[in-house]
């Protein structure tokens, strides 16, 4: 008689560590000793018995279907060591028969030509099929009771990192700076300038490290605006819990961009990659229809020829060349006129000074709250030395406070970081400002996009002549409408910027001016700070422009 040997391990770590292996060979090695069976080969497997699509036990049967009637038994310790599944096993033991191989457990030996055997066949297969089942159910329910406690379960997403707790209770937290690109990812998506394809690649540029799939299903995951996704169960619905972790990003901004996924919010997927020449696609209106334009070349007799043209049955079509240039030139009205710069300089330092003094209160009210957990989290410890409260008590007690301490902590950092010093950002942002026509027309195709998506949140419209805008930018519309007091005299000097006032006309890259109690067609210029409403006399500045801009 002739056997081959099969010895199975449930893990890769009982076969690193080899001991099971070496256990089962010894013992098969000396079944076949006493009972005089010759050993043609011995198969060591180290996957799981949850079906039969295992590498090695293939390869076996493979060969024994290809050299037939070379042994006659297939040799291993138990039954669960051939299968953990009973319907499986009969089908593979029915397989084996037919090739005249009899499987044999020898620690649980049983001769299947007698019927009443088949039962105690059933009663090993089933035994560690439901010891598996049991586990897996097990497993199931915890981790549903962890999410449904607001625990993250498994490896943390990008942007988290997996941390234990004094008491050895696993979290996440945010890790920077991955949590930060993430936080840009999802707001770049919403604003809409961008398709996901290129904000992906600008994220791994950034740090991100993942794959194209795992990437979509970050933008999928709750988890990054405070969430947990419990799937269903039985009669329990699938639904988002609260979280235990800090959130990356608002629940408003998720869903915004979750509706940008599911095509909810129909804005126009930009091209950065595209001709130079094709610079505002995407960003212009069909005055007929509505619609997006896009842009394609058309060959003619001396060359190819581009448009901007609709995709509807309306006709509209515009030569790129034309409508580029026009664009240039209504882009120069937006640069800042000469004496400008130092009265919008003085308005952003004012408005920070305001903000710097708000922000310093806030640090205050945030370090007096630090410092009452703290010591009342001292009080619990206290009280728990002196035996008033229990240890489970004080547990509870210790994780509410070291939560809401690690908040106020990262408060607290956030609000140290504001700078104390902003002019180098100012000047730098109002010297790109004095040169933005040069910069536009300069720039290649993604910067002359980025300059389009800054100043216009809105699509243009276009007529063929002119361009209108729906809004522009607040703190540009702010700052054209201080500078529309600039002018220069019959002598070249600038006037006085406190005894002048200009139209802003209602339509086109000047929105209409909506104040009802000034002069609808006069916009005031500022000698007093941000915010002021008075309207005593035109010197003054009209509350609205000042107000409404975010600075």
């Amino acid at each position: 008689m002739t056997a081959d040997l099969y010895i199975r391990v449930s893990t890769d770590e009982q076969a690193d560590k080899g001991y099971s292996q070496r256990d089962q060979e010894e013992r098969l090695r000396k079944y076949c000793d006493s009972n005089k069976i010759k050993i043609r080969r011995v198969v060591f497997e180290d996957h799981s018995a949850k079906s039969f699509n295992r590498p090695r036990w293939n390869e076996l049967l493979f060969d024994l279907k290809k050299r037939k009637n070379v042994v006659d038994f297939i040799l291993f310790t138990k039954w669960d060591r051939f299968s953990r599944n009973a319907g499986d096993a009969y089908q593979m033991i029915n397989t084996l028969r037919k090739l005249s191989v009899e499987p044999q457990a020898i620690e649980q030996p049983l001769d299947l030509s007698v019927p009443e055997n088949k039962l105690m066949l059933a009663f090993y297969l089933a035994a560690p099929e439901v010891e598996n089942d049991r586990r897996a159910l097990n497993v199931l329910l915890g981790m549903r009771k962890a999410k449904k406690e607001g625990r993250w379960m498994g490896p943390a997403p990008v942007g988290y990192a997996n941390k234990i707790t004094d008491d050895g209770k696993k979290y996440i937290a945010p890790k920077y700076p991955e949590a930060a690109v993430m936080k840009w990812v999802f707001e770049t998506i919403a604003e809409g300038q961008l398709n996901v394809e290129q904000i992906m690649k600008q994220a791994f540029a950034k740090g991100v490290k993942c794959c194209k799939a795992n990437f979509w299903n970050l933008l999928r995951n709750p988890v990054y605006c405070g969430r947990i996704y419990i799937s269903g169960y039985k009669d329990d619905p699938s639904r988002h819990g609260q979280g235990l972790h800090e959130p990356i990003i608002s629940e408003t901004l998720f869903y915004d961009v979750q509706d940008y996924l599911d095509g909810k919010k129909r804005n126009y997927r930009t091209k950065v990659g595209s001709l130079d020449v094709l610079q505002l696609r995407g960003y212009i209106i069909c005055p007929k229809c509505g619609k997006v334009l896009t842009g394609s070349a058309s060959t003619g007799r001396n060359g190819k020829y581009y448009y901007y043209h609709c995709t509807s049955d309306c006709g509209t079509r515009f030569k790129a060349d034309n409508a580029n240039r026009l664009f240039s030139r209504d882009l120069k009205k937006l640069v800042p006129k000469p004496g400008m710069m130092e009265v919008y300089k003085l308005v952003i330092q004012q408005e920070f000074k305001l903000k710097a003094k708000s922000q310093r209160e806030d640090a205050k009210q945030v370090q007096e709250a630090l410092s009452k957990a703290n010591t009342e989290l001292s009080n619990a410890r206290k009280l728990l030395l002196s035996g008033e409260i229990e240890p489970s008590d004080y547990r509870t007690i210790k994780e509410e406070y070291d939560k809401k301490i690690t908040v106020l902590e990262a408060r607290l950092i956030e609000l140290s970081r504001e700078t104390n010093n902003i002019d180098v950002l100012i000047n730098k942002a109002l010297k790109s400002l004095n040169s933005l026509d040069k910069l536009y027309e300069e720039g290649d195709n993604k910067a002359k996009r980025e300059i389009i998506g800054s100043i216009f949140p809105e699509k243009l419209v276009f007529d063929g002549f002119n361009y209108r805008t729906a809004r522009l930018n607040e703190a540009v519309q702010l700052i054209y409408s201080l500078g529309k007091g600039f002018s220069e005299n019959e002598n070249g000097q600038t006037e006085s910027i406190f005894d002048l006032s200009t139209s802003v006309p209602r339509t086109g890259f000047e929105p209409a001016h909506p104040c009802e109690r000034c002069d609808l067609n006069t916009v005031r210029l500022p000698i007093s700070p941000p915010g002021h409403r008075s309207h005593q006399n035109k010197k003054q500045v009209c509350g609205f422009i000042l107000s409404g801009a975010q600075i």
